[in-house]
Order: structure tokens, then sequence, then C-alpha cells
């Protein structure tokens, strides 16, 4: 007998049912592991795999109200609106092997046991399957800072880049409430996992953030693009410039998006969304090139409250983020042999 791929790790909590199709939808293509795996009597073959996805239900750790951890669930059922197939692009995702992993286990009153969880779960990712790509579904902002830990905990040697979209710089002090949505990049550099001239932060606007933290975010040389910069020089060549710098620095570009980038309009379910964000169109852009880029190992979506989104627009505005990002993933072979 041998165990679930690694422990602390429960089955998606609903299966769709797989039919061969000429035109699947996307809840028909991504798969999960077969039943024999489940029930521990096989061991999985990671070579059938090229992606992971891993959901990350959790939202005890955020600043503010909200229900991230019924995210990774709404998230899966979005799937059965869309074809893996990019118009725009004309690019087909189907020779890409997508399979659903499950779930971290939750505690159910301690965090930071959750948080040693999640670390553990990116451990056993990179130790079991490293040559797959993985893609994280939160859950709050928390859960960047635990799965990069269980990356760099894999791999020491690395030197990990983070491309961040987001509307805040999540540079908290973890003095007042130790690691939450609001402190994944600062736990990050305070535990000396990263360095800050290898953070760029794209999306940062208006009155949402203090003077103290852009000053920490000099202090530690992080790259700062405002909303305003972004719309001075186009989308595609901030996001372009900031993965160019991250290339030339480091061996692993992360890629973390924060639902909350948006503008309320395009995502009302983001609990932190503020007026003046990003359109859709614009992050939709950045993902792409972010999955261009051979170096961007691995991405999550993250701080999304489905209950509070009516008629599904940014869950289905974040799956169209992931969906967007394998396009641009599934593109890097013929980039790099034009």
């Amino acid at each position: 007998m041998v165990s679930y791929p690694y422990p602390l790790l429960t089955p998606p909590p609903f299966r769709w049912t797989q039919t061969a199709v000429t035109d699947p939808r996307v809840h028909e293509w991504i798969s999960t592991l077969p039943e024999a795996v489940l029930h521990g009597t096989a061991e999985p073959n990671w070579n059938q795999y090229d992606v992971t996805i891993l959901g990350v239900p959790l939202s005890r750790s955020s600043l503010s109200a909200s229900a991230a951890s019924e995210h990774p669930d709404a998230f899966r059922r979005a799937w059965k609106y869309f074809y893996p197939y990019d118009v725009e692009w004309d690019v087909d995702l189907t020779p890409l092997r997508v399979v659903d992993l499950g779930d971290v286990q939750q505690h159910a009153t301690d965090i930071l046991l959750t948080h040693q969880w999640i670390t553990d779960a990116m451990f056993a990712m990179r130790t079991h399957h490293s040559q797959l790509l993985p893609i994280a579904i939160g859950g709050d902002h928390s859960i960047t800072a635990m799965l990069l830990r269980g990356w760099k905990k894999a791999h020491p040697e690395e030197r990990i880049g983070i491309l961040q979209l987001d509307t805040h710089f999540d540079l908290r002090s973890l003095v007042p409430h130790g690691p939450t949505n609001g402190t994944p990049i600062r736990f990050l550099l305070e535990k000396g996992l990263i360095r800050g001239e290898d953070v760029v932060n794209i999306g940062l606007h208006g009155f949402f953030n203090s003077k103290s933290l852009k000053e920490y975010a000099d202090e530690q040389q992080i790259g700062v693009i405002t909303l305003h910069e972004v719309r001075k020089r186009g989308i595609e060549e901030v996001a372009q410039t900031a993965l160019q710098r991250l290339r030339q620095q480091v061996d692993t570009i992360y890629l973390t998006v924060d639902m909350d980038v948006l503008d309320l309009a395009f995502g009302p379910a983001a609990p932190a969304a503020a007026p003046g964000g990003m359109r859709s169109d614009e992050l939709f852009a950045a993902v792409r090139l972010a999955g261009l880029d051979p170096k961007v190992k691995g991405m999550d979506i993250v701080c999304l409250d489905p209950l509070r989104d009516e008629g599904q627009k940014t869950v289905k505005t974040a799956a169209h983020v992931m969906l967007t990002f394998l396009s641009g993933v599934i593109s890097r072979k013929a980039v790099g042999s034009a």
C-alpha cells in the first residue's frame, strides 16, 4: 500500500465527469489523479502531467473579513464556462496535461499549523515532481509566503524573484498579528528567503497604502510600479521590463496575482479591491507575458471571496487569469524557436 502522493492533502471536493469529446470544456480537460492513487493502491506517474493545480482554502489569516477559503471550490465549478482554446492568440491548451491535486488540509483553529502544512505541500510538490509547473488557488495572500518557504526549502540554492500584481505592498509588520494577508512579502524578506531587489510589484495606486510602507519598499529596493506609470507606458511594456529585470537576477520567477489589483468594477468580490484599479484586459495582458517567460515557474491567485460575487464576475475573471497564463506557458516553445 502507498499513501496519497504526499501528506496533508485532500482530493478535490468533487470530480467532474471526464468525457471524450472533440471540443472539451475546461472541466473536461483538467484531470484528477486516478482512483487507485487517491485510494493509496497505486503510485502516481508524474510524467503524465505538465501542470498541477493546488487549492489552498485559507482565509482566517486575512485582515479583512473574507470567505476566500471558498474560492478553490468556486474556481473549479467555473471551469464549465470555458474552453481550453485562446481565440485571441489561436492557442490550443489541450496539449498541456493539467492535473488537479486537491486541497491542502486546514486546521480548524491553528493558523500557524495550517501555514506549516501549506509549506509542507509545496516542499512535497517540489520534491516529488519539480518538473511540473504548480498553480495554487487561494485563499488569502498569506499563502504566498508559505508556498515560497516550501519552495526555498526544496531548492535552497535557487534565487527566487517575485512578480506581484497587487494594489498593496503586503509589507506590513508581522509584530501585531503574525503572518497575514498583509505580510507575505515582508515575511519572505525577514526570513531571508528573497531579496528586495528581486521583487517587482505592479498595480499600486490611490490611497490604499501607508507612507511608511513605501519607505520600507524603497529601503529594500523593491520595484514599485504604480498604475499611473502603467497607464503612461502601457501594461505590456511595464510587464516586459519587470520580467527582464527579474530574469537577469534570479533563477526562478514566481507570479502572485492578488485579485484586488482589479478595479472594483472588474473585481467586486476581492475584499480589498478599490476604485482606480486595473482593468481585466490589463491583468490578462500582464499574466500572459509572465506565462511566456521560461523563468516563471509557478503562480498563485489569491484574495477572492466568491460569497460576494454577484454573477460569478470575479471568479470567472480568476479562471480567465489562469487560462491566460497557461496560454503563455504553452506558447513558450513556439516563441523560443521563432
